[in-house]
């Protein structure tokens, strides 16, 4: 048990009030269960006396992916609760979702050096809540200048206040000394929620104070004034922000059907159809896709292969739909896939050799359309399953390149037991992808997974 509400007394219809949080995975399968009671009151909730009013279950990921998800409850063996509904409703938690630009600048500092003017620099330190402090920014040294004008700067909301608009501010000037003697100016205190007001046309500025001047001159106004001229936020979207945004994954699966996966009706072969057991294809093909459906709301999945001679001429193909239909390559959900590969697989003649950058291309085109509509309502995954070294490996490091400009990431799980030395370059974790020509990708979208080294663990896992 996560939690619990609170109770809402005489009431068929309650709007709960208590929030539920749940960290988010992206990459699991989070089961949530939501049970719903009728307090007898006397003892704490959820006790024998309590009559339990139906259930339901469902993933983090369909809460997140449809913002607002109502289902019928459910009583004991799958019993519907009369018309009884559950709706749950899910927002972001905003975490580290931006950063801050601030251009500061001061007047009329004291001067503290007797054979010029002091040389000013600007802290600020974020007071955490065990009253500790955290240098958040130190910047530039102005040198002999009293009214200093300090570089604009770059901190993230989360360093700056950990996301927390009326966290305190402590802010400090010093009068900057080679010998690291710095003599204090002055300070202020202030929050990042009033530092907002300074957006657009608007200043704000603080007096800085010297404490021990306050206590010992009688008309002591300041120590001089600190302003800030300029403050920009600048928002990082979320994946959340995204998928909660209404963007839809479109999901597209390709398989290697190259010979050197051997006789899908030897026991050896990886593409052998076992009727107790799934084979590795399979099964990192649902363990990926049972991920990703959530966030379909069509719930069809592009499923292509390469390197098979295909029906009817037999002529080998690096991109053809697997249930044989080029208008139409979609299949209906996961299981949809399923069949079709068990389906075509008697059909076609595994072959070679084995060229990936075909299907990347593919699956970029329709990206490419997707980009021009300045919509970001489809976001495209490709999942890429081989048993084996890309043989087209110049043409796939272009096209990957290509992609790396597009709403697009590709995931390569690497089947069998190959050395997959060469898929390492391609994943860029161990150094930037380039093209044949040394173009850099723009983003490192490719994952690359040895599907051996997770086989055995757990299904959670």
């Amino acid at each position: 048990q996560v939690d619990r509400s609170e109770v809402i007394k005489s009431n068929l219809n309650p709007v709960f009030a208590k929030i539920f949080t749940v960290d988010y995975y992206f990459e699991e399968v989070q089961k949530l269960r939501f049970e719903v009671y009728d307090s007898h009151g006397q003892a704490g909730v959820g006790t024998h006396d309590d009559d339990f009013l139906g259930g339901m279950e469902c993933t983090v990921g369909q809460i997140v992916a449809q913002k607002r998800v109502t289902k019928p409850l459910f009583l004991k063996y799958g019993k519907f609760a009369g018309k009884s509904t559950i709706t749950i409703i899910s927002e972001e938690i905003l975490g580290n979702n931006g950063y801050v630009e601030l251009a500061f600048r001061a007047k009329k500092l004291d001067d503290k050096d007797l054979f010029s003017k002091s040389d000013p620099f600007l802290e600020i330190y974020r007071i955490d809540d065990d009253r500790s402090e955290q240098l958040v920014y130190r910047t530039e040294v102005v040198k002999n200048n009293l009214s200093p004008i300090w570089e604009p700067f770059k901190v993230s909301l989360n360093s700056l206040c950990s996301c927390e608009e009326k966290r305190k501010l402590r802010c400090v000037v010093w009068d900057y000394d080679s010998r690291g003697k710095h003599d204090f100016i002055g300070e202020f205190f202030t929050t990042f929620e009033e530092m907002q007001k300074a957006m657009g046309e608007n200043k704000v500025q603080w007096d800085c104070m010297n404490p021990k001047y306050k206590i010992k001159k009688r008309n002591y106004k300041n120590s001089g004034v600190v302003v800030l001229l300029d403050l920009k936020i600048h928002r990082v979207y979320s994946f959340l922000d995204y998928i909660m945004g209404g963007c839809q994954i479109h999901f597209t699966v390709a398989i290697d059907f190259t010979a050197s996966n051997g006789d899908p009706r030897n026991s050896c072969s990886l593409h052998y159809i076992n009727p107790y057991q799934p084979n590795e294809y399979l099964k990192a093909l649902v363990a990926v896709g049972e991920i990703c459906q959530d966030y379909d709301s069509d719930k069809k999945f592009s499923a292509l292969g390469f390197g098979a001679r295909i029906p009817p001429k037999y002529e080998v193909s690096h991109d053809f739909a697997i249930n044989f239909n080029p208008d139409n390559d979609e299949c209906e959900g996961i299981q949809g896939v399923v069949e079709s590969y068990q389906s075509c697989l008697p059909k076609i003649q595994l072959y070679g050799p084995t060229n990936v950058a075909p299907i990347i291309s593919k699956v970029a085109r329709v990206a490419a359309d997707e980009e021009r509509t300045k919509e970001a309502s489809q976001y495209f995954i490709l999942l890429i399953l081989t048993d084996g070294v890309v043989t087209d490996m110049a043409d796939t490091r272009e096209a990957i390149v290509r992609a790396s400009y597009l709403p697009m990431s590709i995931i390569i799980v690497g089947v069998g037991n190959a050395d997959f030395t060469d898929m390492q370059i391609l994943d860029g974790d161990d150094g930037v992808l380039r093209s044949p020509k040394g173009e850099p990708v723009l983003r490192d979208i490719v994952q690359f997974v040895p599907f051996r080294e997770f086989k055995n663990v757990s299904g959670a896992a």
